[in-house]
């Protein structure tokens, strides 16, 4: 049997987060099998706002075989334990989307639904008192899990906040060490095979010809290789997604850490902060339609918490996807392969889940047209789910007059999203396909939040006996209540870590 022609050369344009990740994952991942070149430009700046994290950035960490102090000390990091949204559902209005688990894995019935029959039979115990990680971020703590299931510690979830540009180069530092070749330069010319039309080689500003196999586009919003080689368009989400610009600005850090981001709701848009050791991430995205960037940004400095470290930045964007981030040779990681604003942190988890699937998948010199079919579809499922649970948060509100927010109000939801709703309000239940990024706790923390009540619950609830339902349930809130205060603050937490404490 003759051996397949292995892709022996993979060439990544761009370096940033993306192209970083991508280098580090595959150098670790193929070894010497692969010679990885990078080519990227220090005068192209790169997007870098992508500051928080969700729980999948453990698996990317793990994989890549970076420790956590390390990670923690190189990149100004702090831990998040969910985000907080206010403002959202109505002014004044508050709520909080926890990582990890509700309650705790009760027998019968999910969670949720005993929740759901206990409340329709009067006890007033609010979703977030039956979150650990929900009264922890309340109040300023931290605390890993365990992988004890009789702990109430083994419900919790974490992420990080992180500064991108530290991260990057952070993988830098990994990559080239594992053997990673960096190109600095700009691309002048891309050639492709006249018979094939797959990606040849890159030619940069300077003349440096880079051939490969294997060519991975983490150019950005710019897209170099897959639109503007390969010509694959772009399916614009922007009439469920309005918000097409961007302004960041970081500030002093002031007061103790929160361990969570916050997301508030404003007239255009909404505002993110993420606190890290050495500063606080601030931006408002918002709909260019609705207000001027001059606005925007002085809504911006109006409402730091502390002093500005910076001008601000500006970024435009457009909301969408491309169907196909893998034609011919070339594979599209991170923003040239679509974009969704950072509202549930899920920028680098699409970086990650790219890799992951190319991992996977990773062809041989053929290029097998059904890898490639398979990654379009498993991305799109990815791309289309977080687009949806995005939509959830703009459509479900009240109270505001906005422009943005009663187009987005009353605007057609995409069907799939507008059936989970219905099943939702009919019966509680959510129904999840089994590779989607947000779980039911995730779905029900900002249906819940967002006002979107379940009117009914799983009949196999009526199984338990009532009375035993509602003391199990008050249980769980009060072992939560009695947990939270004894683990540690955050910044005590980070400093035990770090051996600074």
């Amino acid at each position: 049997m003759q051996a397949p022609d292995r892709v022996r050369r993979v060439v990544i344009l761009g370096g940033g987060t993306a192209g970083w990740m991508t280098a580090a994952a595959l150098s670790r991942s193929l070894g010497d099998a692969v010679a990885i070149t990078l080519l990227e430009s220090d005068a192209i700046g790169t997007v870098g706002v992508g500051e928080a994290t969700i729980p999948t950035i453990h698996w990317f960490n793990e994989l890549v075989g970076i420790d956590e102090a390390a990670f923690v000390r190189a990149t100004q990091a702090t831990f998040k334990l969910g985000i907080e949204f206010v403002d959202w559902t109505a002014p004044g209005h508050r709520y909080f989307h926890p990582f990890g688990q509700f309650g705790a894995p009760l027998p019968g019935v999910a969670f949720h639904h005993r929740w759901l029959k206990a409340q329709a039979e009067g006890l007033d115990v609010p979703l977030s008192a039956l979150s650990l990680a929900a009264q922890l971020a309340a109040q300023g703590r931290f605390a890993k899990p365990t992988g004890d299931a009789r702990s109430i510690l083994s419900t919790l979830g974490y992420a990080y906040h992180f500064d991108a540009g530290l991260y990057a180069a952070y993988l830098r530092r990994l990559s080239e060490s594992a053997g990673v070749t960096r190109i600095e330069g700009k691309l002048h010319h891309v050639e492709r095979d006249g018979e094939t039309g797959f990606v040849t080689a890159l030619t940069t500003e300077r003349g440096e010809r880079i051939e490969g196999d294997l060519f991975i586009d983490c150019s950005g919003f710019r897209a170099l290789l897959i639109a503007g080689a390969m010509g694959e368009g772009y399916e614009d989400w922007s009439h469920w997604l309005p918000c097409d610009r961007a302004v960041a600005v970081p500030c002093a850090r002031v007061a103790a850490t929160t361990p969570f981001t916050r997301s508030t709701a404003r007239a255009a848009g909404w505002q993110w902060r993420i606190p890290l050791q050495h500063r606080t991430g601030n931006g408002y995205v918002y709909a260019g339609r609705y207000l001027s960037d001059d606005e925007a940004a002085a809504t911006l400095l109006g409402s730091l918490d502390g002093e500005a470290l910076a001008e601000p930045r500006f970024l435009r964007f457009t909301a969408g996807t491309r169907r196909r981030p893998w034609r011919g040779n070339v594979v599209a990681i991170g923003l040239s392969s679509g974009f969704l604003e950072p509202l549930e942190s899920t920028s680098i988890h699409l970086i990650q889940s790219g890799i992951t699937k190319l991992l996977t998948l990773f062809p041989n010199r053929d290029f097998d047209p059904a890898l490639a079919d398979r990654f379009n579809e498993v991305f799109a499922r990815d791309m289309d789910g977080i687009k949806d649970f995005l939509i959830l948060h703009y459509h479900a509100t009240s109270g505001r007059d906005d422009p943005l927010w009663r187009h987005c109000r009353t605007m057609p939801l995409p069907d799939s999203l507008r059936a989970r709703e219905e099943q939702y309000r009919r019966s509680g239940r959510i129904i999840l396909d089994p590779d989607e990024l947000f779980r039911e706790a995730s779905w029900l923390a900002v249906l819940n939040g967002q006002g979107i009540v379940a009117q009914g619950y799983n009949p196999l609830a009526d199984a338990i006996d009532s009375t035993t339902n509602r003391a199990q349930v008050r249980q769980i809130a009060e072992v939560v209540a009695r947990a939270a205060p004894t683990l540690p603050l955050h910044d005590a937490a980070l400093a035990a870590m770090l051996g600074t404490s």
